[in-house]
């Protein structure tokens, strides 16, 4: 194996490539999935975000970006959109006092109804916390669509909607959560923008 200093950026540069050329087919889909965004959003929905880890930073990244704005010369209205790991009380609190798998769920409950909607993120589609928050928004009739990675995971099957990313490295899949994110969000807020 060589030492050689660009052979490991090189070597993560194809790989994500490799993944990126395989998103294309997604094009369609995702235009579906920005109309049912932007007509819930026009009908005073909200937009919940989650995940764990890496996935929990792109999440409030996201949300922080629907708040305000992604784009520098667009000024629009904020788009409510709240993380759903909202602070350390909250996590610790729920942790502690019922259970870490809940902590999604449990803020849902408290926070959204059918008019809102649910985006949860997770390189594996398989973290507990992320399967009971999907339950619930099934249960409330909340519209979900996931991001998500490894093939899926069992929550490719709960949510209403997906995309999953072809690849079974987390680096890989998060840094293409993040632009599969800003680019729903840029459809989402050129539908906004032409009303």
């Amino acid at each position: 194996m060589s030492s050689h200093p660009f052979n490991l950026l090189s070597s993560n540069i194809d790989e994500l490539t490799q993944v990126l050329v395989n998103l294309k087919k997604y094009s369609v889909k995702l235009d579906k999935i920005a109309k049912v965004f932007y007509k819930k959003i026009t009908k005073g929905g909200k937009i919940f975000l989650c995940g764990n880890g890496g996935s929990a930073a792109d999440a409030q990244h996201l949300a922080a970006e629907f708040l305000v704005r992604l784009r520098p010369a667009i000024n629009r209205k904020p788009i409510a959109a709240v993380s759903l790991a909202q602070d350390t009380s909250t996590i610790t609190a729920c942790s502690n006092d019922y259970n870490f798998d809940q902590l999604f769920s449990r803020n849902l409950e408290a926070l959204a109804n059918k008019k809102d909607i649910l985006i949860a993120i997770s390189t594996s589609g398989k973290s507990k916390n992320i399967l009971e928050v999907i339950k619930l928004a099934k249960k409330k009739n909340i519209y979900t669509f996931c991001l998500l990675g490894n093939g899926g995971g069992h929550a490719k099957k709960l949510c209403n909607n997906s995309i999953i990313v072809p690849s079974k490295i987390t680096a890989r899949i998060q840094e293409t959560h993040i632009l599969l994110g800003h680019t729903l969000f840029e459809k989402i807020e050129n539908l906004i923008l032409a009303r």
